[in-house]
């Protein structure tokens, strides 16, 4: 019963550049696991339904994904949990997080762009994970590069190998359809963003007599000339090199005509890993373990703004979590349980009693919680490979509101909790100082304080280089702090932080105080 349950689950990411259609693309999972009947088209002003995964009032004003939403839904006889991820450069350390949390990944390309400087980025955290990637060239209804072209800068610019599962025929304004290279069928192009089935015809592979009839002459040659081609190149794909991230299978189509997802969802389903181990500090913890175990990978304040909830989502690594059971929280050293945990569709949630390996979980959080944090059974180790980064940009946070000083207080220290920002506190005067990786964050701050906790403020800018947690000989600390005292602010945590001016005063700080390690996240500290 257990691995049958484990044997069911796909739990995956799908992560691109902005506006290449990913958010499109999990909405029509979505709609093909029977989970929305309706699908919103993003930044479109003809339809006024929202996407179903960009939840957060911000993202639906501006038409991105700033925050990872979670979804799951049954698929042919398969349990399939979604992550879709933000897109935009200033909220990559959310998707790199989110990539600890899964066991494959989609990663959408735009056949008009091609590879885009995010997409780079993206994929070296896979190869680094070895996480095994499925590629769906989107928007072939619109004129963009040549197939081939698309593939070599595939591989050149992500440096992993691709094998097309399926081929374009034409694109643009005369996109016809793909030929389906495994099961040499066609699938024929028809503009519409209702329907769901695709329209597979069954041929005796491209030499088939109906093929003109079908797609025209000039195009059936082309086609034939193209599978000749990729036929003796590629040959036939071995599924353990996808299993492995040394091969990406690639598909073309088009998310928000509906075109070409059957196939793409179909073949995931097929050939994605099930829930893989995971590295703790310890030992690997394989998924058939009895005992529970599980990691908090993205913590979201007030995911319904009416009941200013906060959740902590739980990434399943082993064994079968249990609703009223308790955990032992390990950084905490103290037990845990939950009466009310969720699974969750976007922005709605089921309170659910059971869950296992390769599933995502929404505990609601009285702020027990960090990302990173572990719960067993009473075995005592750390999930290991959630990324922290250092923050590129600082700004002082300025309250234009002193009548609303708590709200602001309790919003600031919730929204830092979510990982996509570092507050620091700098005495006298409890001065507070944001440290982002994108500019962009400040934007949703703002927004979501004014929004959510009704507190107004702005941002100042403040020329920091770099934040630097410290360790060393006690006596070397304390007569640094007295020597820098006006550089230096505490975390959340209260560990005490060098906010460097310059590159220069940090080199010279270094030099001064040899003892004293400065550290530019917190995980080499923990």
């Amino acid at each position: 019963m257990f691995e049958s349950e484990i044997s069911k689950r796909k739990t995956f990411a799908i992560i691109s550049h902005p506006d290449a259609g990913k958010t499109t693309l999990t909405e029509k999972f979505l709609l093909f696991g029977g989970q929305i009947q309706t699908a919103g088209a993003v930044k479109s002003n003809k339809i006024t339904k929202t996407a179903a995964s960009d939840f957060m009032e911000i993202e639906k004003q501006r038409g991105i994904s700033v925050a990872t939403s979670v979804m799951t839904f049954p698929y042919k006889g398969k349990w399939v949990n979604i992550l879709d991820t933000p897109g935009h450069k200033d909220f990559a350390e959310d998707t790199y997080r989110t990539l600890t949390a899964v066991d494959s990944v989609i990663l959408v390309v735009d056949c008009v762009k091609g590879v885009e400087e995010q997409t780079k980025r993206l994929m070296e955290v896979c190869r680094m994970r070895k996480t095994p990637v499925i590629v769906f060239i989107n928007k072939m209804d619109r004129d963009g590069k040549d197939p081939f072209d698309l593939l070599d800068e595939l591989e050149e610019n992500l440096d992993i190998q691709v094998h097309p599962l399926s081929w374009p025929i034409n694109g643009g304004r005369d996109f016809k359809g793909v030929y389906l290279l495994p099961s040499k069928s066609l699938n024929l192009f028809e503009s519409s963003k209702t329907k769901l089935s695709d329209d597979v015809i069954s041929v005796q592979g491209v030499d088939d007599e109906r093929l003109p009839q079908l797609v025209g002459d000039k195009n059936a040659a082309k086609l034939r000339e193209d599978v000749e081609l990729i036929e003796g190149v590629y040959g036939d794909i071995d599924i353990n090199n996808y299993l492995k991230a040394d091969v990406a299978p690639v598909f073309f189509g088009s998310a928000l005509n509906n075109f070409g997802i059957q196939e793409l969802l179909d073949t995931f389903v097929d050939i994605a890993p099930n829930p893989l181990a995971r590295p703790t500090t310890v030992r690997d913890v394989e998924p058939t373990e009895a005992k529970f175990s599980g990691f908090i990978f993205k913590i979201h304040a007030n995911l319904d703004p009416r009941h200013r909830d906060r959740i902590a989502f739980l990434r399943v690594c082993s064994g079968k979590f249990e609703r009223n059971k308790a955990y032992k929280h390990t950084r905490l050293e103290k037990q845990v349980k939950f009466a009310a945990p969720y699974t969750f569709l976007a922005d709605s949630k089921e309170v659910m009693d059971a869950a296992f390996p390769g599933d995502v979980v929404g505990l609601y959080d009285t702020g027990n919680f960090k990302i990173g944090d572990t719960l067993t059974e009473g075995e005592v180790f750390t999930f290991k490979g959630i990324p922290s980064f250092s923050p590129e940009i600082f700004k002082e946070l300025i309250n234009l509101d002193p009548m609303k000083s708590k709200q602001l207080e309790k919003g600031i220290q919730q929204l830092t909790d979510e990982g996509l920002a570092n507050l620091f506190i700098q005495e006298p005067g409890s001065r507070k100082f944001v440290g982002t990786v994108g500019e962009l964050q400040f934007e949703v701050l703002q927004y979501r304080l004014e929004h959510e906790y009704g507190a107004k403020c702005r941002f100042e800018a403040r020329g920091i280089h770099k934040a630097c947690w410290m360790t060393g000989p006690e006596a070397d600390l304390k007569d640094f702090m007295k020597y820098r005292g006006s550089n230096i602010a505490y975390d959340k945590s209260g560990n005490p932080v060098f906010l460097a001016e310059t590159a220069y005063i940090l080199r010279m700080a270094m030099e001064k105080y040899p003892d004293i390690q400065f550290h530019t996240t917190t995980e080499l500290i923990s």
